[in-house]
C-alpha cells in the first residue's frame, strides 16, 4: 500500500476541525441555554414579588429563548449525524423567534405607562409585521413539509 497523498491528509485534517467545531458550537447552544434557563428562573423568582405580570412575560421570553438555542443545538447534531442541513429547524426558529418578539411587544405596551400615539402605531407595526412574517414562514413550513413527503413517496 502507498501512504496517502499530502492533499488526502490535509482534507481529513479539515475535516476534523470542523467536526470539532460544530461540536464545540452545539456544546456552547447547549451550554447558553441552560445558562438563560437558570437566569430567566433566578430573575422570575426575584421579579414575582414585585410585578408578577412582568415577572411572567419575561420568563416567558427567556424560555423562547432556551428554545432557540436548543433548536440551533438539535441541528448541529443533526448535521453531525447525516452532513446535510435542513431548512425546517430555521423556519423553527425563525417562528419562535417573531412569537417571542410578538410577547415583548405585548409586554411593553402592557406595562408602560403613559404611551404616546406615535409609540403606540410603532407598536402596532411591529407586531403586524412579526404576524405578516410567522404566516409567511408556517407557510414555508407547510410547503417544506408537502415537498418532503412527496420525495419520500417517490423514493
Amino acid at each position: 500500500m502507498s501512504p496517502e497523498p499530502k492533499g488526502d491528509l490535509q482534507l481529513h485534517l479539515m475535516e476534523q476541525l470542523e467536526k470539532y467545531g460544530y461540536i464545540t458550537a452545539g456544546l456552547s447552544f447547549l451550554l447558553l441555554g441552560m445558562v438563560v434557563f437558570i437566569y430567566g428562573w433566578y430573575e422570575f423568582l426575584i421579579g414575582f414579588k414585585e410585578n408578577i405580570p412582568r415577572a411572567v412575560l419575561v420568563l416567558m421570553n427567556d424560555l423562547l429563548l432556551v428554545v432557540i438555542l436548543l433548536e440551533l443545538f438539535r441541528t448541529i447534531i443533526n448535521f453531525l449525524k447525516s452532513r446535510t442541513i435542513s431548512l425546517e429547524p430555521f423556519l423553527h426558529v425563525g417562528i419562535i423567534a417573531s412569537v417571542r418578539r410578538l410577547l415583548t411587544i405585548g409586554a411593553e405596551i402592557t406595562l408602560q405607562m403613559g404611551i404616546t400615539p406615535e409609540r403606540y402605531n410603532q407598536y402596532l407595526m411591529d407586531a403586524v409585521v412579526n404576524v405578516g412574517v410567522i404566516l409567511v414562514l408556517v407557510f414555508a413550513l407547510f410547503l417544506y413539509r408537502v415537498r418532503g413527503m412527496k420525495a419520500e413517496h417517490v423514493i
